[in-house]
């Protein structure tokens, strides 16, 4: 196993840690799981957090969930296992309402929700960090893969190490305040290192799939979810040529649908492969037309935060949380939940309202906001 930075480095905190509290936050998993068992060892007293999220159904013992059923287990077993105070708190009925709610709404609204991004925003820094500071503790550290460097002007939130783990989409509207209080100690580290420091504290969990999709959406089922919470919204309408206006088929509600989507249109017969290229919640509409239209020169994003000052350097974003950032330019003043414009250099696809826009310089994720509607290129 390669050799591991300090504990002073990996926590941020300064030596002795011996008379240091971290709180950590469990949600089962292989990551946090040893995020506590590196805050154990450094010789600091270490609380667990474990957030109860949801509570019936087949996600919760799905594996690769979190924050329910068997992970909660989980992370009792590794709290055991490590000697330290572990406490589970309820939050299934404010994750309903903030999250679930919202994820249904959405759909219904005819936007892309991003679930992860309001529960991050909300229960697990939100509510996590206040009860941290009620523990009288030093910081809260989460397995986040992100990195804490500080800055001229602060702490700054920056790529993880390893691209292919990096997280740093869903949590681009981490505040000043709460990155000043937050560490990420898995930042730095490879995936594979952190199973094996798993696997030598003997931790139950060192082989346990990631977490796969969205928590509480059992096989991928998204209209199921929709209709369980918002069941009087769930109606069928037309589906429609975006440039012609013909009626091309039916559909039975616009949950089953997003922008950029090919499959699933079930209407045959067409010249060239159609693509979902709008959402007309009010109509009940679906609107179809040939990838062209997908092309976007601009976004309006919502709701913007920022992370400390926008440098004059060039700037990039990233539309989707797996698309790879591209350069643009912004319109407007970001941050303090104002509305500005991203234009893009070059036109942008799969562009939906309702995703997040993340704006980067180089890795340090700058700020970003909700994307409220694109211009066609």
């Amino acid at each position: 196993m390669s050799v591991l930075p300090p504990f002073e480095e990996l926590f941020q905190l300064s030596a002795p840690l011996a008379g240091k509290r971290i709180v950590v936050a469990m949600s089962g998993g292989v990551d946090s799981s040893v995020v506590a068992a590196l805050a154990a060892r450094s010789g600091a007293e270490v609380i667990g957090v474990t957030l109860q999220l949801y509570d019936t159904g087949p996600a919760s013992g799905r594996k690769g969930a979190c924050c329910a059923g068997d992970d909660i287990r989980d992370a009792r077993s590794v709290a055991d296992r490590l000697g330290i105070a572990h406490y589970i708190v309820d939050h299934v009925s404010q994750f309903r309402e903030e999250v679930v709610e919202q994820f249904a709404d959405d759909y219904l609204a005819g936007r892309t929700p991003i679930p992860c991004i309001r529960c991050n925003m909300g229960p697990k820094f939100t509510d996590l960090l206040a009860m941290a500071r009620e523990f009288g503790a030093d910081c809260l550290a989460t397995g986040h893969y992100v990195r804490r460097l500080i800055g001229p002007a602060g702490p700054e939130l920056h790529r993880a190490l390893d691209p292919a783990r990096d997280q740093s989409y869903f949590l681009y509207a981490t505040t000043e305040a709460q990155l000043d209080f937050l560490r990420f100690p898995l930042g730095g580290l490879p995936k594979s290192m952190v199973r094996e420091i798993a696997e030598a504290e003997g931790l139950r969990v060192a082989m346990k799939p990631d977490s796969q999709d969205i928590c509480f959406v059992p096989d991928g089922d998204y209209a199921k979810v929709v209709r369980a919470v918002r069941p009087a919204g769930v109606e069928g309408g037309e589906i429609v040529h975006a440039e012609t206006g013909d009626v091309l088929g039916a559909h039975q509600g616009i949950i089953h649908y997003t922008v950029g989507q090919r499959r699933g249109l079930d209407i045959g017969g067409q010249p060239e492969p159609l693509y979902v290229t709008g959402i007309d919640a009010g109509q009940r509409r679906v609107l179809v037309g040939p990838r062209r239209l997908l092309a976007v020169c601009s976004a309006r994003i919502v709701e913007t935060g920022r992370i400390g000052p926008v440098p004059s350097a060039p700037l990039s974003a990233k539309v989707r949380s797996l698309a790879k950032p591209v350069p643009v330019t912004i319109a407007g003043e970001l941050g303090q939940g104002s509305d500005c414009i991203l234009h893009f250099a070059a036109p942008e696809f799969g562009v939906a309202p309702g995703q997040a826009a993340v704006i980067y310089a180089g890795d340090r994720v700058i700020g970003g906001g909700w994307i409220a509607e694109t211009a066609a290129s």
